[in-house]
């Protein structure tokens, strides 16, 4: 691929805060020379966006092939948290994710996951301490310490977490945060902690006061979690603060849009356009001290070129002067990779999930679309045969959580916002420890659509009687190994049955994900059981 030539165009310079008609001289990937000077072409050529936080594992794809993926919408950059796979393969799996993504042209900062597991109450593959920690630090593939969602062990000062935050900051790596709905005195002392960044907050007044102890907030349009419209204000006081990010991205949705939508829905609300590309890309280039072009002299010739600054679609996007992706289309090739996996759960039963009914009523999960957070209900159970089951009339309906790791019993709970009439739906995502999770409308389903991920080794499934879509994902229970356009067709596939079963949410798959992360308010559910978020503890189904 060609690396050296020369563009034309109006070249827009976020660092002085200025637009200009010149020329870009590109030799060998590195920007040589820029040139003020008249030039015909009206294009502008733009710093490629930076997407500010990103779990590159819930996409479901290998970093090479997320990139081939991103670069279509102009992102040439991510700063990416692997702790996903870092539950279910430890420090392998972080070797494999920096290994990986330099296959191909594009750009990956990965950071240290500081929560490996995320919390005591759960079984992964690996645990990651202090001393892991600091051996990731020294390396130079490690930009930062992963969001820190161990709050509560800042604000008690746990020991472990201390020594980790401290190998960050003596390394001279940034901190990031995790902590939804934290505030006052608790907040004081976890940014004190030297936490520095938050990608969880659910409101302005929220946002604002982690601003006022200096906090940089990270905008976050996920595919389940979705924050942009409460806090884009944000953007007309404070714009040196934020950054955007996807934290989770779903395979068919990264083939539409990445953080480009972001920047477009900002600047059509009328935001100032240097301001909005500053947190598309120069602010977390700032923050995390990467090496990405910001389309000065010296800089590698990391840059998009776009023909309408006010409504920004990437016409060509360049990584170290490579053209990586044209007019929505990909340069990258695929390339192959090998399948790391840990996956050693044994096939469940009817007997397995079958829930007593005692005679009181029980506690249920109440997912909202578009937040991790979820409500605590209690109500009075559908009892049949002397056993709790799915009341669909309510939705209230069965989950459960399979340990991946080594035979146990299953997990069960109830929630209630899915929305399912038929079928089951089971993932082996399942954040952050990545056992199985499932819901459904009767255990005969639920139990088809476990074992049927069992039988694969992990994936994603939609199950009902005659109607069935599985993807599966060898690489970790989490990624696929195929090419990306082809698991994008194949999990949105999954997604459209999830919906003609009944689902009403935006994103079931990644909605299903997170309702084992034990570290989001206030009930979820892990492989030891129901937990209660705000007592941090195990807690009874059963009121």
């Amino acid at each position: 691929m060609n690396n050296s030539f020369t563009i034309g165009g109006q070249i827009v310079d976020l660092v002085n805060a200025r637009i200009f008609s010149g020329v870009v001289v590109v030799e060998d990937g590195r920007i040589t020379k820029i040139e003020e000077q008249p030039v015909g072409n009206t294009q502008y050529i733009m710093p490629g966006f930076v997407d500010a936080h990103v779990h590159i594992e819930s996409s479901m794809l290998v970093p090479s092939e997320f990139a081939r993926l991103a670069t279509c919408h102009g992102t040439v950059a991510t700063v990416s948290d692997p702790h996903e796979i870092a539950n279910v393969l430890g420090k392998e799996g972080i070797r494999y994710m920096i290994e990986n993504g330099k296959k191909v042209p594009f750009k990956f900062f990965f950071g240290a996951p500081s929560c490996v597991p995320a919390t005591a109450f759960e079984t992964t593959g690996f645990s990651l301490d202090a001393d892991d920690i600091e051996a990731l630090m020294a390396s130079p593939d490690i930009y930062y310490l992963s969001e820190v969602m161990n709050y509560p062990g800042v604000i008690h000062d746990d020991p472990e977490i201390q020594k980790k935050i401290a190998a960050a900051r003596r390394h001279g790596k940034p901190v990031d945060g995790h902590a939804p709905a934290v505030a006052g005195a608790d907040l004081q002392k976890y940014v004190g902690a030297g936490i520095s960044t938050d990608h969880e907050c659910f409101t302005l007044a929220e946002a604002l006061e982690k601003i006022s102890l200096g906090m940089k907030i990270l905008i976050r349009e996920g595919s389940a979690a979705k924050n942009f419209d409460a806090l884009i204000p944000l953007m007309a006081t404070h714009p040196d603060k934020l950054m955007f990010c996807s934290d989770d991205k779903h395979p068919d949705e990264l083939d539409d849009v990445h953080i480009d939508v972001l920047v477009r829905k900002a600047i059509a609300l009328g935001y100032d356009v240097m301001d909005v590309l500053k947190a598309a890309s120069l602010n977390a280039v700032k923050h995390y001290n990467l090496n990405v072009g910001m389309l000065q002299q010296g800089d590698d010739a990391d840059f998009i070129v776009v023909d309408d600054l006010r409504k920004p679609f990437a016409k060509q996007t360049y990584v170290r002067g490579v053209l990586v992706a044209e007019n929505g289309v990909s340069n990258i090739h695929y390339k192959e990779t090998e399948t790391p996996n840990l996956f050693k759960a044994d096939f469940i039963h009817a007997d397995d999930i079958f829930l007593p009914d005692v005679g009181k009523r029980i506690k249920v999960i109440e997912c909202q679309d578009g937040q991790l957070i979820t409500r605590s209900l209690v109500t009075e159970p559908k009892v049949e045969n002397g056993g709790v089951v799915s009341d669909v009339e309510h939705d209230i309906l069965k989950m459960v959580v399979v340990n991946r790791y080594h035979p146990a019993k299953p997990a069960v709970a109830f929630i209630k916002g899915f929305g399912l009439k038929r079928g089951a739906l089971a993932s082996s995502v399942a954040h952050d420890s990545h056992n199985i999770v499932a819901v459904g409308v009767t255990d005969k389903d639920i139990l088809h659509a476990v074992n049927l991920l069992i039988e694969h080794g992990g994936g994603v499934t939609a199950y009902c009687g005659t109607e069935m879509v599985a993807v599966p994902l060898p690489v970790a229970g989490l990624m696929s190994n195929e090419d990306g356009y082809e698991v994008a067709q194949a999990y949105q596939n999954a997604d459209a049955l999830a919906k003609r079963l009944g689902s009403t949410l935006f994103a079931p798959f990644m909605t299903l994900a997170f309702m084992a992360l034990l570290v989001i308010p206030e009930l979820k559910i892990g492989d030891r059981g129901l937990f209660d978020v705000g007592r941090f503890e195990i807690t009874s189904v059963y009121e």
